[in-house]
């Protein structure tokens, strides 16, 4: 049986399969590998392995935010898991890599991640050949939730945002202008609550200037991190719950840059059971 993770910051997805059928499929809560301290994952593989129960696991694939290949955290996760689950071998992978084995399979492309956060890569079918720098919400991540929300809430605080899509934001949310400036600068998490605003948005899309902001943010992110790849000619699948959401728009903008996509999926996790019963 085969074991595949898939992990994020705030949730991770496990499923067994014997390379046919789902035997066992669970959540816990999301293993950020640089991040977590050893005692935290531990304790998520321990109420993982409870949910596996006796069912024999003979393989290990583990994709997490976070997760650099031969690093000292990389290596203590994987070790965590072999113990756990009766001496199983583990291949460690970045959630980057997971997105592009689920959307791409074994053929050559890009792929691209598009959440609260933004990044892609060149994909050879089976490995990452070549990145584009996120940047984080401040210096990048064009294309996800934190920018959208970012864009909308500079120009709501300076009354760029016409009426009466303004007032009704404002009566949605607190976004007084201190309460925005501490929210950003001097509280922790501004990348999510900043991303916590495209859901409202995603509402309004059918407001024009709502809808030219979407296209503002899939742009550049096709501009300046997704052809950043210079191979334009390969199709390109998306990852993500912005990109699921956002599927039409996204056929839109790379309709404009001559780009075919081949998948939009909302969680890599179909596609990866797709790849690792190959």
């Amino acid at each position: 049986m085969k074991l595949v993770i898939d992990s994020g910051a705030t949730k991770a997805e496990w499923c067994v399969t014997d390379g046919m059928d789902v035997v066992r499929e669970f959540r816990t809560k999301g293993m950020n590998v640089s991040v977590l301290s050893g005692d935290d994952f531990k304790g998520i593989v321990s109420e993982a392995a409870e949910q596996v129960g006796n069912v024999p696991v003979t393989e290990i694939h583990l994709y997490a935010a976070g997760l650099i290949e031969g690093s000292e955290a990389a290596e203590g996760a994987a070790k965590c898991l072999s113990e756990a689950f009766g001496g199983a071998p583990v291949e460690g992978a970045s959630d980057m890599l997971g997105a592009a084995r689920a959307a791409c399979g074994r053929s050559e492309g890009v792929c691209a991640i598009l959440g609260t956060g933004s990044n892609s890569c060149l994909y050879d079918g089976s490995r990452i050949v070549h990145t584009a720098r996120s940047g984080g919400f401040i210096l990048g991540d064009e294309g996800g939730g934190a920018c959208l929300g970012k864009l909308f809430l500079a120009d709501y605080i300076k009354g760029l945002v016409p009426e009466p899509l303004a007032t009704e934001f404002g009566a949605a949310f607190e976004v007084d202008y201190m309460t925005v400036v501490r929210k950003v600068y001097r509280e922790p998490a501004p990348s999510a609550y900043l991303g916590s605003f495209a859901p409202w948005l995603l509402e309004h899309r059918a407001d024009p200037y709502v809808e030219a902001l979407i296209d503002r943010n899939l742009t550049d992110f096709f501009e300046r991190s997704l052809l950043r790849h210079g191979r334009a000619d390969l199709p390109a699948g998306f990852v993500g719950g912005l990109a699921a959401a956002l599927s039409s728009h996204i056929r839109t903008v790379s309709d404009r840059f001559g780009v075919r996509i081949s998948r939009i999926l909302a969680s890599p996790m179909e596609g990866l059971l797709r790849y690792h019963s190959l």
